[in-house]
């Protein structure tokens, strides 16, 4: 089975994960897929393959080779976004594309003057959606990839390599991809996530990240009579929400810049709440936007009395720079491995957060790198074929370069 055909089968299931749910995973349609994938691992030969009742699944190519080189590991997750439809996906391969508009159904296109990002792959064989659903590229792509290489690694033992253990997870999308994966039993010096975007990124810095709650209490009378009396909570809000720097959001910031982000509003007179996402890649201005916005409640409790309003900040995850930076071999060989392939590198840091920051904060360095596919979490996501095969090089390659990799 080639990688294109194995990428297109994985999107006939429907794996969305849900954020209204309590289980693990969220959904019982992701056990499904994972038990598919489980006895598609068995068939293929790959050792130790294991499926826990959360929906984690692990298995191991074993080494080929006698001396002791470090274990690695490559991970991606199986469910899709809550944000679009991952049911009854009708993907089509656009061969050689040409660069024009992609048709994708009647009245629904993919322009280039929307997404630009298609003009990066003219020549190359994309696979689309027809505009109803998305792909599931993210992060279908990333399982077949990992599947393909080590299928390859099978079959070529020529390729030295050490044991090689790949984990998929479920509710990635929903932020709980990390929170029950076993590190100790994965058993990895490091590992990487195969989750990135576009051809040759590579991302092991990401956000710092919060939330926060704000609750607020007022006193309702009738507006008639309310004169010294009303203190009306969604007044207090927006003005809460004007007390945080204007410049400071997602609509406002790029690159390394930080923010707060009003992700919900809600309110009447008696009492309102606002829902924040506080983000940055600097450890300390992270921890001084969490210190600003409990100084901000201070101040309206000074003004309008202690009880009216309070906080709920807690830390979401963390810039696992601070994880990769004492081992930057584990980028180093990522470097050099796409080098060797022909890829050039685009390092650069997730304005988000990634299952491979928690995991680096368990324990496990574990960057992300490109899986290939764009537009993700909607109908106009795509995968560039010839950008997975070149992820699958990479995956090869790095294996080949950990086996001889000297600490």
């Amino acid at each position: 089975m080639d990688i294109v055909q194995r990428f297109l089968n994985y999107t006939q299931f429907d794996t969305q994960s849900s954020e209204e749910s309590a289980t693990v995973p969220s959904t019982d349609k992701q056990l499904v897929f994972a038990k598919y994938l489980k006895k598609e691992l068995e068939n293929e030969g790959l050792s130790d393959v294991e499926l826990d009742s959360q929906g984690y699944l692990y298995a191991t190519l074993k080494s080929n080779i006698k001396s002791k080189v470090p274990t690695i590991g490559f991970i991606s997750h199986y469910d899709t976004s809550p944000d679009c439809s991952g049911a009854n996906i009708k993907p089509r391969i656009v061969s050689n594309y040409d660069g024009s508009d992609i048709v994708l159904s009647e009245g629904i296109v993919s322009s280039t003057e929307k997404f630009p990002e298609l003009l990066n792959h003219v020549g190359e064989d994309l696979i689309v959606t027809d505009g109803h659903t998305l792909l599931g590229a993210d992060d279908k792509a990333g399982i077949a990839e990992i599947v393909q290489a080590m299928c390859y690694l099978k079959e070529h033992k020529e390729i030295k390599h050490g044991d090689i253990r790949i984990a998929f997870n479920p509710d990635e999308e929903i932020g709980m991809g990390a929170h029950h994966f076993d590190v100790e039993k994965f058993g990895c010096e490091w590992a990487y996530t195969m989750d990135g975007g576009e051809l040759g990124e590579l991302e092991f810095e990401n956000f710092n990240a919060a939330s926060a709650k704000i609750n607020i209490k007022g006193v309702s009378v009738h507006p008639g009579y309310a004169k010294g009396k009303m203190l009306n909570a969604s007044l207090l809000a927006t003005e809460f929400a004007a007390m945080l720097p204007a410049d400071e959001t997602p609509e406002t910031t790029e690159g390394y810049e930080g923010f707060y982000h009003l992700v919900g509003i809600k309110g009447c007179t008696e009492q309102a709440s606002l829902s924040y996402i506080i983000r940055d890649h600097d450890r300390e201005k992270f921890e001084n936007r969490k210190k600003f916005i409990q100084t901000c409640v201070e101040q309206m409790q000074e003004k309008y009395g202690k009880h009216t309003l309070s906080a709920e900040i807690n830390d979401q995850y963390y810039n696992m720079k601070e994880k990769i930076d004492p081992q930057m071999h584990v980028i180093d060989l990522v470097l050099k491995a796409m080098q060797e392939c022909g890829v050039p590198p685009r390092v650069r840091p997730i304005r988000g957060g990634t299952d491979g920051a928690q995991l680096s904060f368990k324990g496990l360095p574990c960057p992300n790198i490109f899986a290939g596919g764009l537009n993700f979490h909607g109908p106009h996501e795509f995968v560039s074929i010839q950008s997975m095969q070149k992820a699958q090089e990479v995956i090869i390659k790095i294996c080949e370069l950990t086996a001889g990799y000297n600490e």
